[in-house]
């Protein structure tokens, strides 16, 4: 039995595809059950609810093999680690009490580096596979760098403007991965019993670019000119804040842009066991174009 969190999530709903073409039993995790596409909902178990409730990730692990945990977003949360660790809490109780072998996370790129130490949700992120791996379940955190899918959230500005936003230098190169591969990484995990223990899996994407590297890339794909443009760290806090983020997880967001233009996602050496293959120029033609001509 696999459990799957988040499973209308842009990486839950991707990675279920997948469990799906396996003779695996799933079970999900779901809030709000009708947003699962009809064909999933007959062929998994749902348990309604979120997983951050002890009585929910109780019913939801009964019987688990393995368990993908992702702690979704929260911008209203009062505090960084209530966000991940006062979420993650019951999970942790579920999975001793019931016995769950693995479990595979989503989390960050930055253990055991001084910039992770002070990076605000990452930090956050970090702590929270820690309090997973203190349970003694085999796992796997999946350290991440930024999501290649994440700039469909500038969509408007992309379209109207020609330009996109951040806050790091327009010439720094980054690791940049698209939540498909996550997905596979994560299927891959959770459908192989055989591995022990507890050790990072960095997705790391098939190689590094700067912003302006990928506005290249966007103005060749659209054909039409797109730029990128640095705002400062303050400029990003005031914006998260006017959108009703709360200033923990404004402030936390803040930290860890300045991380990881400090260099934070550039710690974990490229090897070809964490590269994975969908490149930026493949998404923007298959997932970026498509949503800009919508």
């Amino acid at each position: 039995m696999i459990v799957v969190t988040t499973p209308t999530g842009q990486i839950g709903r991707q990675l279920l595809d997948i469990l799906l073409t396996s003779d695996q039993p799933i079970r999900v995790i779901a809030r709000d059950p009708s947003r699962l596409p009809a064909h999933t909902r007959e062929r998994v178990e749902v348990v309604p609810g979120s997983h951050s409730d002890a009585d929910v990730v109780t019913q939801a692990f009964a019987g688990a093999d393995a368990v993908f945990w992702l702690a979704p977003p929260n911008d209203r949360a009062a505090s960084v680690d209530a966000a991940y660790l006062d979420f993650t809490r019951p999970a942790c109780d579920a999975i001793e009490k019931h016995g769950v072998s693995r479990v595979v996370g989503v989390s960050a790129l930055g253990r055991g580096t001084a910039l992770g130490r002070n990076a605000g949700l990452v930090t956050a992120a970090l702590a929270m596979d820690d309090l997973i791996a203190s349970t003694g379940v085999h796992y796997r955190s999946l350290a991440m760098p930024g999501f290649m899918d994440n700039m469909l959230g500038q969509i408007e500005a992309i379209r109207n403007q020609g330009t996109f936003y951040s806050t790091q230098s327009g010439d720094r190169k980054n690791p940049t991965c698209a939540t498909r591969d996550i997905a596979a990484v994560a299927a891959r995990l959770l459908l192989d019993d055989s591995w022990t223990g507890q050790d990072d899996v960095p997705v790391l994407g098939p190689e590094d670019l700067s912003q302006n590297d990928l506005a290249d890339i966007m103005s060749e794909v659209l054909e039409r000119p797109i730029r990128h443009q640095q705002i400062s760290g303050e400029a990003l806090r005031a914006t998260l804040i006017e959108h009703d983020m709360s200033d923990a997880i404004a402030q936390a967001m803040l930290d860890m842009f300045t991380a990881k233009d400090n260099g934070l996602d550039n710690a974990e050496p490229r090897t070809p066991e964490f590269t994975t293959p969908t490149t930026f120029r493949q998404w923007c033609e298959e997932v970026l174009k498509p949503a800009i001509l919508t």
